[in-house]
């Protein structure tokens, strides 16, 4: 069933955007050579990792697809915090000043979203969103992931909806759910078509939604390449543990 759900979620469209994109540092659009490769793995579904022991006590195997969902790789957070920034830029791009993890906004547990515009997005309200990136083909998910793509981010999306019911009537929520191999929510992929518009009103560049998809998709790359190297030891090799197994070749002659 990984399988099923791995190539229906690289199929999706949003997958291969960051394949379209410039790989140019000035643009933020280039990945080195570790991210590269594992981006590569992982889309092909060949080892991309030396099997080993997770920091949480888990196997990871040569796939590393435990390392996509673990909540104790070292990877995790700056895969969210680089979603946020993206969005943040995009907003900046569009004319839009936003806050990331406004301190108004709380629900009664404490929680809050992780970022909000400061001025009016529709009907005179603000628009306050949360991120959230799931594993496709986590266990929890490839049932689902496995006869539809986006299934996982969607079902996210929800969630996330239901836990923000008592956010002030004064703001509009908006779920931003995406899955570590492309696909996006509806709410997510809502997001990047509606602020691509206002970015290409804002500089007249056309193909601003294409750009940012683009730049969606490479920090989920960035992300995921962060989420399965921080299962390993501190005191590992990564160059060594985190690479393409090549097949091997014959030499005739």
């Amino acid at each position: 069933m990984s399988s099923e759900a791995r190539l229906r979620g690289v199929s999706s469209k949003e997958n291969g955007a960051w394949l379209e994109a410039l790989p140019a540092a000035s643009l933020g659009n280039f990945l080195n050579d570790t991210t590269l490769r594992i981006a590569v793995g992982l889309r092909l579904g060949v080892p991309i990792t030396t099997p080993h022991r997770c920091n949480c006590g888990e196997w990871v195997d040569s796939r590393g697809y435990h390392g996509l969902s673990c909540k104790k790789s070292r990877g995790r957070k700056s895969r969210h915090s680089c979603l946020n920034a993206t969005l943040k830029r995009a907003f900046a791009s569009a004319g839009i000043e936003t806050e990331l993890e406004p301190p108004g906004i709380f629900l009664a547990n404490g929680k809050r979203p992780d970022g909000v515009t400061l001025v009016p997005w529709e009907r005179g309200k603000m628009l306050t969103w949360d991120a959230t990136c799931v594993c496709t083909v986590a266990l929890s998910h490839i049932a689902a992931t496995s006869k539809q793509a986006g299934a996982a981010a969607a079902r996210a999306e929800q969630d996330k909806v239901e836990k923000y019911p008592d956010i002030t009537p004064d703001y509009l929520f908006r779920a931003v759910g995406v899955e570590t191999l492309g696909p996006l929510g509806p709410d997510a992929s809502r997001m990047v078509t509606e602020l691509g518009q206002m970015i290409r009103e804002e500089t007249g560049e056309i193909r601003a939604i294409e750009y940012l998809r683009q730049r969606f998709s490479i920090e989920i790359q960035r992300g995921n390449a962060a989420s399965v190297m921080g299962t390993a030891p501190a005191s590992a090799n990564l160059d060594e543990m985190f690479c393409v197994i090549r097949p091997s070749v014959s030499v005739v002659g």
